[in-house]
């Protein structure tokens, strides 16, 4: 006897194997002809997975308003888009189609391109398959089976993927739709008939099994979504997102540049990036001192034993450059991390708890060997500068001290006008073995970094698990811009583990003479400059606020004749400490204007015969247009105030 537990409390019984298709029939029919897949004891799987013959679950039945349904609905179209592939090319190889955030993929190994003319041919034979309505059906069979039947297909990377990926499974599922049909676990909606309105996006290249030693593939990417104004309002942020895209402004702003001759995934700040780049670390580091912070700098390369005792090597190995081989025997490594160094200075003398807590900072730059296929101009590089810090303090200070490295963070987002975050605690996954120390330890760590977080009443606060450092737990601001994609920035990540005797045993001789050991607090408010700048130049398309502005005014002159007076004006606002130009061209002042407005400058200062007789500017705001005329004093003080305050204007 089966016992079904549902959502409102209620207990259905069954003597026979029901599938939640079925238990959805019982409960309505206009239920069983909505329901696209369930929630079974916390796991979504079809609508036609089969229950146990007894005991009891918890079941609930997904519909278009449960978030769940979207994801399984997509990686149907991914196979309605795989079949119409086929349906169109010859000689078609399946690899994978998975979801990815906002839509799906699959990829093909094809022996013509597929390009973007032939996406419409695509759309077309994709809605003839869901308007045929074929249900999708799903196929078990042992793992020999399932190998010769995709060698009869001829689906040879399927072959391969059972061989190696598969190996250890004994029985595989397939999902079966008319003349399809795919090695795949699911789960999937009912019928094709469920899926809303769709739309191809964009192909690319992409290596079989992510290996670029392996075959060339191509990637499909496309969307799908429950009705067409929901699929508007995408395509709508997609176009909204490509016009604030970092890599685009940051070329035509002349913000920062990557070349392939200095390397992939090295970022050059250019003049006018490197202005923001110095006002955030200057932000930040008089907030270090007011805080207590003692900056310091370490080498960006350090021997091979350091990583080794902290564990960064061989733990980062895949993702580090290779070590550097030294005709002594020694060797070095680009610095994946900050931190060893930091506990090296911790370590150069005697402490003393009286010295606690220990704050050190450095403006510190990493370097990580990214694949060239993740690399995303500023945001995924191979290397990058942290504003990063650490904490060495007794047990007795840990909430206090992360309660501040909490508070850092949270002040940093607010001056820059981002409110809409929340904050995702890593804690470990208790089965995984990737993770440092005892389970003891972990368990305090993580008790700790919550019970901080409940007091402070931080907004959406979530716990993940598997999500912590190999050292500790961490809690990650996961920001939202202005059209509502999601960036994780800053972190702060407790550590009972590097400390440890195992690694570095640091030691501190408490008030009772004795020695006892710190915990550490790493802290990074900004995470990486680079990304956390290139985050900003897509928050604020580029424009802004005052204070950051590379070039915060611009002196315009109506026409040459006042060329004298904009060059004293522009002196007057340098002396003033304001970031200034001027445009001194024989064009029309409208068309300075219009450049100055399209560079994104924020104020200009237009001068002409009227401004010179009365000794004025006519301030024209970026944002509000024409504010009139102004002293030069006036108009001096009114961007100084603006930049005092660190304002953001919208």
């Amino acid at each position: 006897m089966l016992k079904v537990s549902l959502p409102d409390g209620s207990i259905l019984e069954y003597s026979r194997r029901v599938r939640p298709i079925d238990v959805a029939a019982d409960i309505g029919p206009g239920l069983a002809k909505a329901a696209m897949a369930a929630d079974v004891n916390g796991q979504i799987v079809g609508a036609d997975f089969m229950l146990p013959e007894d005991g009891q679950v918890s079941l609930r039945l997904l519909t278009k308003k449960d978030p769940e349904s979207l994801e399984v609905m997509r990686h149907s179209a991914a196979h309605v888009m795989a079949r119409a592939v086929m349906r169109l090319f010859e000689g078609v190889q399946l690899a994978f189609g998975p979801t990815v955030e906002d839509g799906f993929y699959y990829d093909f190994l094809l022996p013509q391109p597929i390009s973007d003319a032939d996406f419409p041919k695509i759309e077309a034979e994709m809605a003839r398959i869901i308007q045929e309505d074929e249900p999708f059906e799903r196929v078990e069979m042992d793992s020999e089976q399932a190998r010769q039947l995709c060698q009869d297909l001829g689906q040879f990377l399927k072959v391969e993927h059972l061989q190696e990926g598969l190996a250890d499974q004994r029985t595989v599922s397939f999902y079966r739709q008319g003349e399809f049909i795919d090695l795949c676990r699911g789960p999937h909606v009912p019928r094709p008939g469920m899926i809303g309105a769709f739309k191809l996006l964009s192909i690319a290249g992409a290596y079989w099994k992510g290996d670029a030693s392996r075959q060339q593939l191509q990637r499909l990417y496309a969307t799908a979504w429950f009705n067409k104004q929901d699929l508007k309002a995408y395509l709508t942020r997609v176009e909204e997102a490509k016009r604030r895209d970092h890599r685009v402004l940051g070329k035509r702003l002349e913000l920062f540049l990557i070349d392939p001759m200095v390397g992939s995934g090295l970022v050059m700040w250019l003049p006018k990036g490197s202005v923001i780049r110095r006002e955030l670390e200057g932000f930040i580091y008089d907030e270090l001192i007011r805080r207590g912070y003692q900056p310091v700098n370490t080498p960006v390369i350090g021997n091979v034993r350091l990583y080794e005792t902290s564990g960064h090597y061989p733990y980062y190995a895949e993702s580090q450059f290779p070590p550097i081989e030294m005709e002594d025997g020694d060797r070095y490594l680009l610095r994946p991390m900050n931190c060893p160094h930091h506990i090296m200075i911790y370590q150069s003398k005697p402490r003393s708890y009286r010295d606690l807590p220990l704050r050190i900072a450095e403006f510190g730059t990493v370097h990580r060997f990214e694949q060239s296929g993740e690399l995303s101009g500023m945001i995924r590089v191979r290397g990058f500068t942290q504003d990063d810090a650490h904490i060495f303090c007794t047990e007795d200070q840990v909430a206090d001290e992360f309660r501040g490295c909490i508070e850092m963070t949270q002040l940093v987002l607010r001056t820059l006008g981002i409110d809409d975050y929340r904050v995702r605690l890593g804690f470990r996954e208790p089965d995984s073995s990737k993770y440092v120390g005892s389970t003891e330890t972990w368990n305090q760590a993580e008790a700790a970094l919550q019970r901080v977080c409940d007091e402070m009443a931080l907004p959406n606060v979530s716990v993940e698990r598997g999500e912590a450092a190999f050292y500790g737990p961490k809690a990650d601001f996961v920001v939202a811009d202005c059209i509502g994609r999601e960036w994780q920035l800053g972190t702060v990540q407790l550590d009972y583990n590097l400390p440890s005797p195992e690694r570095f045993g640091l030691e501190y001789i408490g008030a009772d003479n004795q020695p006892h050991r710190p915990v550490m607090i790493h802290r990074a408010p900004f995470g990486s400059l680079e990304r956390f700048v290139g985050m900003l130049i897509e928050h604020f398309a580029g424009a802004f606020p005052l204070w950051l502005a590379p070039q915060q005014v611009r002196v315009l002159v109506v026409s040459q004749k006042f060329e004298e007076y904009g060059r004293q004006v522009e002196r007057g606002l340098v002396e003033a400490g304001l970031r200034t130009g001027g445009d001194y061209r024989p064009e029309k002042i409208g068309a300075k204007i219009r450049d100055a407005q399209l560079e994104l400058i924020p104020y200009m200062f237009v001068v002409g015969q009227r401004e010179q007789q009365q000794q004025t500017v006519a301030v024209r705001d970026r944002i509000e247009g024409d504010l009139g005329a102004m002293s030069l004093d006036d108009a001096i003080e009114r961007l100084q105030a603006e930049i005092r305050s660190k304002a953001v204007r919208k």
